[in-house]
């Protein structure tokens, strides 16, 4: 995951607090709404990295088709990753 859970709440209470300075927003428990919105950002985030994982699985079945075909680790990985994304309705 690119963001530690500090961030990750960092960001949800900056969310509720705007949201709710601006009146859009309204809400019995400040506190329950920031966990509700950190657990909806963990989860969107480990679904890429699941997809990340699932792509290096890819990688390492087709090395040897990698090493032939001369194409970076790095560029496979991003065309391997954006063909999953698609497959599977992932928007990046």
């Amino acid at each position: 995951m690119r963001l530690t859970s500090d961030e990750i709440e960092y960001i949800s209470r900056k969310i509720v607090k705007t949201l709710s300075s601006e009146g859009k927003l309204e809400m019995d428990s400040d506190a329950r709404v920031v966990e509700a919105i950190a657990r909806v950002i963990t989860e969107e985030l480990m679904v890429e990295d699941k997809l990340n994982e699932e792509v290096r699985e890819v990688l390492i079945q087709h090395a040897s088709e990698m090493e032939r075909s001369n194409i970076t680790y790095t560029e496979m990985f991003k065309m391997v990753k954006k063909k999953l994304a698609r497959e599977k309705g992932i928007i990046l």
